[in-house]
């Protein structure tokens, strides 16, 4: 049976997986690091689940990687300059604010940017 891989999905999973073996652990050891079932971590190495901010946290900690380069990988994040980039990976790996108040702050954050971008468009006329 083949894999279904969702978007970039399959490229999260492939990327994990050699992650994993650069690190020498067994999928059931990643799995007991991050907190996840073994069954749950094949499936997202698979390509076949997409895992959240929090459990995306989880894996990069056990690995020892940037949960940011994991979040590009899923598709949580687009590659931006390094400091949007942190402010987006400190928002989305806040444990003390649930997912739909994390994805609110990111909007918020970014309309700020977009309107102070605005401000530096010398053809915009200036807000009083």
């Amino acid at each position: 049976m083949g894999t279904l891989n969702v978007g970039n999905l399959g490229n999260l999973g492939e990327y994990l997986r050699e992650q994993r073996r650069t690190a020498q652990l067994s999928l059931r050891q990643l799995a007991e690091a991050a907190g996840v079932s073994n069954p749950y971590l094949s499936q997202i190495e698979r390509g076949l689940r997409k895992p959240s901010a929090d459990i995306l946290q989880q894996l990069a900690k056990a690995l020892r990687i940037s949960a940011e380069t994991l979040y590009v990988r899923a598709g949580i994040l687009d590659e931006r300059e390094p400091g949007e980039v942190e402010t987006r990976a400190v928002i989305l790996a806040d444990p003390t604010i649930n997912e739909r108040q994390k994805q609110v702050l990111l909007q918020i954050y970014e309309s700020f940017r977009k309107e102070n971008a605005l401000e530096g468009d010398p053809e915009r006329p200036p807000t009083t």
